[in-house]
């Protein structure tokens, strides 16, 4: 069995007419392909089991391949008919998988799952010089969500019920009230010089009037 990268090459360029449709027959053999464990895909979790099975209607040997997230595939091991599996580098044995077969079904097992397991996985049969691919099984970790906020129950002390401070530190709201505050600095301290000026400018001009009219009646008289 290789497993050298001439047989990813093989496999690749399999998959590629596979998905431009330039290879008739692929879909010649059915091949099914579904999760045994855990029951529920999406609830994945890592350092479970993860457990799939490929049913076929020969028994002809089958691959197990995975194709990351990046679109590049990745031999896992091969089953034979005779239920020896060779995995990567030609070991007979994995720390990560195991592999199996079963009649007609063929079991791939991911020991622990771990992030850099995540992928699309298919089961491939070689049959009359032509490979033929399993529809592919998405198997990806959950998307993480943020726990809802707990509520604080009111505490008594001293006989009295305290309520819990409901409102929370805004920090978009504070950084609009400093905005805020910034404005009206900008606004009203020049508005208030400008008044100011206004304001002694009248002054100066209402004591000039007076010293003139002054001059004016003196020189009557």
């Amino acid at each position: 069995m290789d497993t050298s990268p001439a047989l990813l090459l093989l496999l690749t360029l399999a998959f590629c007419e596979y998905r431009h449709q330039r290879c008739p027959g692929i879909y010649g053999q059915s091949l099914e392909i579904k999760v045994r464990s855990p029951q529920d895909i999406r609830q994945l979790r890592v350092g479970q089991k993860l457990e799939l099975q490929c049913r076929t209607d020969r028994n002809s040997g089958t691959f197990w391949i995975r194709q990351d997230r990046s679109g590049t595939l990745r031999f896992i091991v091969f089953i034979s008919s005779t239920s020896k599996a060779t995995f990567e580098g030609n070991q007979k044995t994995s720390t990560r998988f195991e592999a199996s077969r079963d009649g007609l079904s063929y079991h791939l097992v991911v020991k622990s799952f771990t992030p850099w397991d995540q992928g699309k996985y298919f089961c491939v049969m070689n049959f009359n010089q032509k490979l033929h691919f399993s529809p592919g099984q998405h198997v990806f970790l959950p998307d993480t969500t943020t726990a809802a906020p707990t509520t604080c129950e009111p505490t008594s002390k001293h006989g009295t019920t305290e309520e819990p401070n409901a409102t929370t530190p805004d920090p978009e709201g504070r950084m609009q009230e400093d905005l805020s505050f910034f404005c009206h600095v900008f606004i009203w301290v020049p508005l208030a010089g400008a008044c100011l000026l206004l304001l002694l400018a009248l002054v100066i001009t209402i004591a000039l009037c007076q010293q003139t009219r002054r001059r004016r009646c003196r020189c009557k008289r």
